[in-house]
């Protein structure tokens, strides 16, 4: 059974074919676990080189805010660190 470009297999299934299973994820199969009377898909098993960590993006808020001080407003050094 496939569901968009995804082999999907029962919990049973997987249970009875797991070394198989981990066989196909090995070679860059992705599959979904499909649970309950709906056969809804409740976890994915991928290879994990499908890890793919991008890097942050730093500055995308900059101007986005500003912030504005009371005249009267003042703290020492030690309540700013928390002392």
């Amino acid at each position: 059974m496939k569901y968009a470009d995804m082999k999907t297999m029962s919990v049973g299934d997987f249970k009875a074919n797991f070394s198989a299973v981990l066989k196909e994820v090995l070679a860059g199969e992705e599959i979904g676990i499909l649970y309950g009377k709906k056969k809804e898909i409740v976890a994915k098993i991928v290879p994990k080189t499908a890890e793919k960590k991008q890097k942050r993006k730093l500055g995308i808020l900059e101007g986005a805010g500003t912030v504005k001080f009371a005249k009267d407003f003042s703290i020492t050094e030690d309540e700013f660190l928390g002392l």
